[in-house]
């Protein structure tokens, strides 16, 4: 019986035994996966080591992640030896490279310049991870001679492994050829090109290079097809360095917008057109003389891109134009100050201004016709809005845009009326009080001070610009044959304001524009009276034709002769504000000589002048003459009456005195000392 419990207890710890042996061996053999499985994670980071780019960087987390592994990131001993294992680029390695690359097409020598690629484009980053880049340091030659060889020419390289043509081609072009052998092979060579061409783009200053970039990768745009995220972040870089840029940088980056739209078609129209446009309105909202020419460089621009597919801009421009409706709409219905300042701003007018050249350009597609209708009516609705005389650059502004409608659409708009009632206003018809005044530029200004209404130099401005908006609106129709009954009421309000007016230049003006209205009526009257058609003969709409190209009538020679006159009016403003800022400059450095003095003069006096008893005035501004003033006398003779005791002085301090008042103090001490003395 005994024997028998031996044996059962020595079973027992041999079953013990071989159970322990099988865990082991079951912890071993998880322990092996384990490791064959973190190899198999580190070969597959090293074959994708040089498809990196900024937006495909792989890292062991991602790769463990998407393997179900879970596990806290820490650097490895390999890790750390490959850091400090980096390969140092040299000039010789990179002349090798693109040699080798230029003569044998090696993949090879392409595949170590794309990795230095992308190390020149991240250099000085601040990334955490950087255990996959196999170089390191660079030199500024080698540096320069990555980057221009890799911008000017992998296009042509990688069009060739892709087997493409070597120009050109399409948003087709791309796609027909994502599912050969080719793009799989070398896709993540044209996704690293574009995705570290990307990232240093956003990491340049320099106005050159960033113009250099852009041009060369102009011509690989057709590649942005397959990667719509890269896309949508080349639109939003080209669109921010078109409208601030400086230099050539503005038209390199609208000539790539304008491939992107036509080389991708509707991929990228809806989003350019909504960018450009939005673009342009957070660039206009100021306006300067030397501001203006920038804007409508950028407002040619958006129309110039609108071109591209018209149909589609018509959609985009049906919404934007409905957008200005609306606030015209609030502003008539609630006829607040604040809701008025949304019509009548900058950005407004400017939107305003872009929609009107956008249909005079293509005044004859079908598309955008049907916009000239509500455009023109938001456009009168706004000069209308506010009919004061201190908005007068802003209405004239607003004729200005519909004589430009009604000339390339060939519609009659009654521009007349609106010019003839802003030549009516009181403020034209007056003397100036002002005196002369300073030369206003009305393309620059919205609305005017009243201190301004009164100079000589405004009301000229506004009349001749009057007269001649008037001109252009009438030679418009100067060849039609019924000029004479058009022309009629502007011509009775035109002889009512020389009647009225008290301004001789400004009836000299007037009478010689309405000497040659009368000599056009004459003209049309001695044409139209050998005709046999009908009014509403569509025959009626060829008359004259031959003559309106010639452009022979009285009307049509006058126009021509204000036309220079303005042209000249506008060379010398902007000469005057050329030489403005030099004069600031100079008009700003004797303000602070002023100033300065004005306070080592206050100092002095403090400690010179000492008064007992202060006599407050109510005058804040105080005195700004050198000689005291009648009230400042009639102050201390009744001050003087009420017999207040303080200390003799010749003059008497005020709470609020300006810097000269002290400055007055300081001197008349001084005198009473030099008496005393000379006593």
């Amino acid at each position: 019986m005994v024997s028998s419990d031996k044996s059962d207890d020595e079973f027992s710890e041999e079953e013990e035994e071989e159970k322990v042996e099988g865990v082991a061996r079951v912890s071993e053999s998880k322990r092996k996966g384990a490791r064959e499985h973190m190899n198999q994670l580190q070969r597959l980071q090293e074959k994708a080591a040089y498809s990196q780019d900024v937006e495909t960087d792989v890292d062991d987390t991602e790769l463990e992640e998407s393997a179900g592994v879970k596990m806290e990131r820490q650097p490895s001993k390999a890790e750390k030896e490959h850091k400090s294992q980096k390969k140092v680029i040299t000039t010789e390695m990179v002349d090798s490279w693109c040699d080798s690359i230029r003569n044998d097409a090696k993949l090879s020598a392409v595949r170590s310049i794309m990795r230095a690629f992308r190390a020149a484009c991240h250099y000085g980053d601040d990334s955490e991870d950087q255990s996959s880049e196999k170089f390191g340091a660079m030199s500024s030659s080698a540096f320069n001679k990555i980057m221009v060889f890799v911008l000017s020419e992998m296009d042509g390289i990688l069009r060739g492994f892709l087997k493409m043509p070597t120009k050109g081609g399409k948003k087709e072009t791309v796609l027909s050829i994502m599912n050969t052998k080719q793009w799989k092979n070398y896709n993540h060579l044209v996704k690293s090109y574009l995705g570290n061409s990307l990232h240093i783009l956003n990491q340049m200053t320099d106005i050159k290079m960033i113009s250099f970039t852009i041009k060369c990768l102009k011509n690989s745009v057709v590649f942005l097809a397959a990667f719509p995220s890269l896309l949508r972040k080349y639109v939003k870089v080209a669109l921010h360095f078109w409208g601030t840029g400086g230099g050539a940088l503005p038209v390199v980056s609208f000539l790539f917008i304008r491939d992107l739209c036509i080389k991708l078609g509707s991929d990228c129209l809806d989003e350019c057109f909504k960018g450009i446009y939005k673009a342009y309105v957070s660039n206009c909202q100021f306006v300067n003389a030397t501001k203006l020419r920038h804007i409508q460089f950028l407002g040619d621009c958006v129309i110039e891109l609108y071109k591209v597919d018209p149909q589609a801009a018509y959609q985009h421009a049906f919404v934007f134009i409905r957008q200005l409706a609306m606030i015209l709409r609030e502003a008539l219905n609630m006829k607040t100050k604040e809701v008025f300042r949304k019509v009548y701003e900058w950005k407004f007018m400017n939107c305003l201004e872009l929609w009107a050249g956008a249909v005079c350009a293509y005044s004859s597609e079908a598309d955008f016709r049907p916009l000239a209708y509500p455009l023109t009516q938001i456009i009168s609705g706004v000069a209308r809005l506010v009919p004061t005389a201190r908005y007068f650059p802003l209405r004239l502004r607003c004729a200005t845009m519909l004589n430009r409608i009604a000339a390339s659409t060939g519609t009659f708009i009654p521009v007349s009326m609106l010019l003839l009632d802003m030549l009516e206003m009181k403020e034209l018809n007056q003397l100036p009080t002002g005196g002369v005044g300073k030369a206003v530029d009305l393309r620059t200004i919205l609305k005017v001070s009243k201190p301004t209404l009164k100079t000589r130099a405004f009301q000229e401005a506004c009349v001749y610009s009057v007269a001649e908006e008037l001109a252009e609106h009438l030679a418009q129709w100067s060849y039609s044959v019924a000029f004479f009954e058009l022309a009629f009421v502007p011509g009775v309000r035109l002889r009512n304001f020389c009647k009225s007016t008290k301004i001789e230049r400004f009836r000299r003006e007037m009478r010689q524009l309405l000497r040659q209205i009368d000599a056009n009526s004459e003209y049309v009257n001695a044409k139209r009276a050998n005709i046999t058609f009908l009014p509403n003969d569509p025959v009626a709409a060829s008359f004259l034709e031959d003559e309106k190209e010639s452009t022979k009538s009285p009307l049509s020679q006058y126009v021509l002769t204000l036309r220079k006159r303005a042209e000249q009016r506008s060379n010398s403003m902007a000469e005057s504000s050329a030489k403005d800022p030099e004069d600031k400059t100079a008009k700003k450095k004797k303000k602070r000589k002023k100033k300065k003095e004005q306070v080592a003069n206050k100092k002095e006096a403090i400690e010179d002048d000492v008064v007992e008893d202060l006599v407050l005035s109510s005058d804040e501004d105080g005195s700004m003459s050198d000689a005291p003033s009648e009230e400042e006398e009639a102050s201390e003779k009744q001050s003087s009456k009420r017999g207040k005791k303080r200390k003799p002085s010749r003059n008497l301090s005020k709470k609020g005195n300006s810097g000269r008042s002290r400055k007055r103090k300081f001197q008349i001490n001084k005198e009473h000392e030099q008496d005393t003395s000379n006593l």
